[in-house]
């Protein structure tokens, strides 16, 4: 699904990504570790396409097509999801006005009709249900007044709106209290653990894996990956330390 050959990419001149290559394939579930400042957060937006990240090298193959070709809006209808470590607020635009938008967008860059509002409230209700989400929630205004917690779980409800191929999902875990952190788990497992899709969760810590099992886990440092496995690496990096098993 996912063919990372060789990335490079700067921000302000400066090197962060320097030839890192990775493989996602349908129904799997990769966690990106690392200490901060490994280039981890440079990954996830490099691939979304957010400004002021430059490729410098390398190729992103994305189901067939040329990922650093598209431009944002078109990776996102392409089927790629990018949840923010810090969801922004947007005040004046209701989350149901901004997630109908967004769905309709897709779907008309995709050659689908639009979906009516009838239709899209009840598949906002269901969503917001796998989040715990009050459905009173997503009349207010974009993460406006929004617990840490409310925003990741708004963000997760988005992306079961979306329904994307593969999503990117940068330290979703921060700022979660331990029940906040069993909810989103728990979401991300029902909307994207299926055979066709693809997750790329990069997180600090041990603590959400524990939650959204990981086939692989890969060690990001110095903006290379250095080290690849099994589930059982992110719990030696909670037991030992980055500094430990990179140095290894």
């Amino acid at each position: 699904m996912l063919n990372i050959e060789n990335l490079q990419a700067e921000v302000d001149g400066k090197p962060i990504l320097k030839g890192l290559s990775l493989k996602l394939n349908a129904g799997e579930i990769h966690a990106i570790m690392g200490p901060n400042g490994a280039g981890k957060s440079t990954l996830a937006y490099t691939l979304g396409g957010r400004p002021g990240y430059k490729v410098t090298g390398g190729s992103v193959d994305f189901e067939g097509a040329e990922l650093l070709d598209m431009e944002p809006h078109e990776r996102a209808a392409a089927g790629l999801f990018l949840g923010f470590q810090y969801p922004v607020e947007i005040p004046g635009v209701s989350n149901v006005q901004f997630l109908r938008e967004a769905l309709n967008s897709q779907r008309k860059a995709r050659g689908e009709e639009p979906l009516g509002a009838a239709d899209f409230l009840r598949l906002a209700r269901e969503k917001a249900g796998l989040l715990g989400l009050d459905m009173d929630m997503l009349k207010r205004p974009v993460n406006v007044g929004f617990s840490g917690g409310e925003k990741k779980r708004a963000e997760m409800v988005q992306m079961g709106i979306l329904n994307p191929r593969l999503a990117i999902l940068d330290e979703t875990d921060s700022g979660l209290d331990i029940d906040a952190l069993k909810v989103v788990g728990a979401g991300i497992n029902a909307i994207m653990r299926a055979p066709d899709k693809a997750v790329l969760l990069i997180t600090h810590y041990q603590r959400l894996l524990d939650y959204v099992q990981p086939d692989f886990v890969h060690i990001l440092a110095d903006g290379r990956i250095v080290k690849s496995g099994g589930p059982e690496l992110a719990l030696e990096l909670e037991r030992e330390g980055y500094a430990e098993v990179i140095a290894a």
